[in-house]
């Protein structure tokens, strides 16, 4: 059986691709690196439901314990336009170290649910990162389970977050519009 590490943001965001992943043959681990979300308390919430979804379903996760915004902000300073990539491309490094080092056949991750996301970003740079680490990109298009991981961490009564997980993201959700209109 094929073994694929799948980076992932949050517990209600893995309901699909996993038994998706599952179903496909696949053994699936997960790992939850992201250093974007902001503030610690909404990285622990979304920590904390993950535990929760891999406890219900029986998956494994490596955990980074390590809560480094710092890194990520260093990043994007200056570059605020383009945070998203700078963001995946982060996230979608360390799943292939990860994946590299642990002799995984496959990196993957579930921020191909959303629809929210820039899918085709995500998926150019997979490819890429692939290609760099010598370990396949297992893309796979997650966005028609969207609905499903809405119903399912209701159902499972996981902690769903309302914004993508970075301060930015956090200002375009919640904040009035002038103050949205600065971050353009």
């Amino acid at each position: 059986m094929e073994k694929v590490l799948l980076h992932i943001c949050c517990g209600p965001c893995a309901s699909y691709p996993v038994p998706f992943l599952r179903e496909e043959g696949y053994a699936v681990m997960g790992y939850y690196y992201n250093n974007n979300i902001h503030p610690y308390q909404e990285w622990l919430q979304r920590k904390e439901a993950l535990q929760q979804y891999a406890q219900l379903v029986d998956l494994k996760v490596i955990y980074d314990e390590a809560y480094k915004p710092i890194e990520y902000f260093q990043q994007i300073s200056f570059r605020e336009a383009r945070r998203c990539f700078y963001c995946y491309q982060q996230r979608l490094e360390q799943t292939a170290h990860i994946a590299k080092r642990g002799h995984f056949d496959y990196f993957t991750t579930t921020l191909l649910v959303s629809k929210y996301q820039q899918h085709d970003l995500i998926h150019e740079l997979g490819m890429a990162i692939g290609a760099k680490y010598d370990i396949p990109f297992l893309y796979r298009d997650f966005r028609q389970g969207f609905s499903q991981t809405v119903e399912r961490s209701k159902a499972m009564g996981l902690y769903r977050q309302q914004y993508c997980g970075c301060l930015y993201s956090e200002v375009e959700r919640y904040a009035p519009k002038e103050v949205r209109a600065l971050l353009r």
